[in-house]
């Protein structure tokens, strides 16, 4: 594949600066993500989760992906996040092809941040515990890790709730905190796979409005994967996928 640092798709030219008839100057920035012909194949290709996906997000957008159960969007995400490999195609990310990458489990943690449907809490860890793993590795300070833990645990809300075990939490208050640890680390991307699938609408609104907040303080591209067009269209961008493919791409606005 041609790797330049730009490319043409219907018109436009991205990271190109040019001069039309009325001496307008425009410029074109990279995307933050890009898929090339993504396709992903399980027992032994019987199963085409993704087929021919090609796609651009760009830094600092908010984007939902929907599509019915089995269409592949939760697949779409995996790949996005470097859970899973494509089995044909290429992905990159903030200017790193994922193929070429040894160590993905560092860029996961340099680059990205997981909010999923089970919040995935170890419950014997408080939540102050649990919103630090992310930087375990990091080689910060305890004294720093703390502090940026305790910043994001105030930035959701939950203060009062550190020294308290999942288990004490309620549903909401639960993904509070896997939003917080998502966050932790200051990842450019966060990725959510049907962050309020599991609550209540109320409690879901107020974790959506969560999400939205944090994606505008933060400044992070947000990547929302759900099945609900409600919640798909409070983002400024949908992708709705089915049978694998992208059949729809719009801005909401």
């Amino acid at each position: 594949m041609d790797n330049e640092n730009h490319m043409n798709d219907d018109g436009y030219v991205y990271n190109e600066t040019y001069e039309d008839d009325g001496d307008y100057e425009y410029y074109y920035e990279d995307p933050l993500i890009s898929l090339f012909d993504v396709e992903k194949e399980y027992d032994n290709g019987s199963v085409k989760a993704l087929n021919g996906v090609n796609l651009d997000i760009f830094e600092g957008e908010f984007v939902s992906i929907i599509g019915p159960s089995g269409s592949g969007k939760s697949t779409l995400l995996n790949m996005i996040g470097a859970l899973d490999n494509p089995s044909r195609g290429e992905i990159y990310i903030d200017g790193i092809n994922l193929q070429k990458e040894k160590d993905l489990s560092e860029f996961r943690q340099e680059k990205i941040g997981f909010v999923f449907q089970l919040h995935n809490l170890i419950p014997n860890l408080s939540v102050m515990d649990n919103v630090q793993i992310p930087l375990l590795h990091t080689g910060m300070s305890s004294k720093d890790m703390k502090k940026r833990a305790n910043e994001l645990i105030a930035a959701v809300g939950l203060e009062s709730k550190k020294r308290q075990k999942p288990n004490k939490l309620s549903g909401g208050e639960r993904q509070r905190v896997a939003i917080a640890r998502a966050l932790v680390n200051n990842p450019s991307i966060i990725l959510a796979d049907e962050p309020t699938g599991s609550l209540d609408s109320k409690t879901g609104k107020m974790i959506l409005n969560l999400l939205m907040e944090m994606h505008e303080r933060y400044n992070v591209t947000l990547i929302i994967v759900t099945h609900d067009n409600d919640v798909a269209n409070l983002a400024e961008r949908t992708i709705k996928i089915k049978d694998g493919r992208v059949i729809e791409d719009k801005y909401n606005y």
